[in-house]
C-alpha cells in the first residue's frame, strides 16, 4: 500500500511541475535522475547522474568510479573520489591533476589540486614545457571516458536506482582495468621477457 501512495505522489509532483521549476522528476521509474548542463553545442544537456573517474598517472588505471546522488559542483566531488582512491590504492595521491572545472579548492586532506593557470612571467621554457605536459597528460582521460561510455556500457544503465547507478559506474572502471591488463599481457610482456609470438 506504501509503494502505491508513493507512485501517487509522484505523479501528482509531476502533474504540477512547472517548466522553471527546481528538482524536476525527468523519470518515473528513475526520479531520482537529474539534468545535468554540459556546456557544449551539440549537446547542452544530459539527464542521468554525476560519475566521476580518478587514473594514474603513468599506467591509466581507473581507481576511483563514483556517482554522485546531488546535482553538486565539481570540485565538491573531489572528496567522495579521493576516499574511493585511498580505499582503492591505500593511500591518497600526492597531487590530483583536474581541468578548471574543479577550481576553488587548492588541497583537500594531503592531495594538491593542480588546474590549469597563466605562469608567471619569469618562467623557464623548462617550467613551461614541464606544464604542459602535465595537463596534456590530463586531458588524456577524455578517449577513457569516451571508452566507458560507449565501450563498457556507462552511457547507458540498466540496473535501477542510486545503487545500481554506482554499480555500474564500478563495473565500467573494472572492465577497463581488465582489457588495459590484457593488453599489457599480450603486447608488452612478451617483449620485455624477449618472447616473439607467432602471429
Amino acid at each position: 500500500m506504501s509503494e502505491l501512495w508513493e507512485c501517487i505522489i509522484l505523479f501528482e509532483k509531476v502533474l504540477k511541475q512547472k517548466r522553471a521549476d527546481s528538482n524536476k522528476i525527468y523519470s518515473l521509474h528513475e526520479p531520482h535522475i537529474y539534468c545535468i548542463a554540459k556546456g557544449k553545442d551539440h549537446k547542452k544537456y544530459e539527464f542521468g547522474v554525476k560519475a566521476s573517474i580518478a587514473l594514474t598517472r603513468e599506467s591509466g588505471i581507473v581507481v576511483a568510479a563514483t556517482t554522485f546522488a546531488t546535482n553538486m559542483n565539481d570540485v565538491n566531488t573531489l572528496e567522495q573520489t579521493l576516499q574511493q582512491v585511498l580505499y582503492t590504492t591505500g593511500k591518497l595521491p600526492l597531487e590530483a591533476i583536474c581541468d578548471r572545472g574543479y577550481r576553488g579548492k587548492t588541497k583537500i586532506a594531503d592531495t594538491i589540486i593542480s588546474i590549469p593557470k597563466l605562469l608567471a612571467k619569469g618562467a623557464t621554457k623548462q617550467e613551461i614545457l614541464k606544464v604542459k605536459a602535465k595537463f596534456r597528460r590530463r586531458a588524456s582521460i577524455e578517449p577513457i571516458i569516451g571508452h566507458l561510455k560507449f565501450d563498457h556500457r556507462m552511457l547507458r544503465n540498466h540496473l535501477k536506482g542510486i545503487q545500481g547507478d554506482f554499480i555500474n559506474c564500478v563495473l565500467a572502471g573494472a572492465g577497463f582495468n581488465l582489457i588495459v591488463i590484457l593488453l599489457f599481457t599480450i603486447y608488452i610482456c612478451p617483449k620485455k621477457t624477449g618472447f616473439l609470438r607467432n602471429d
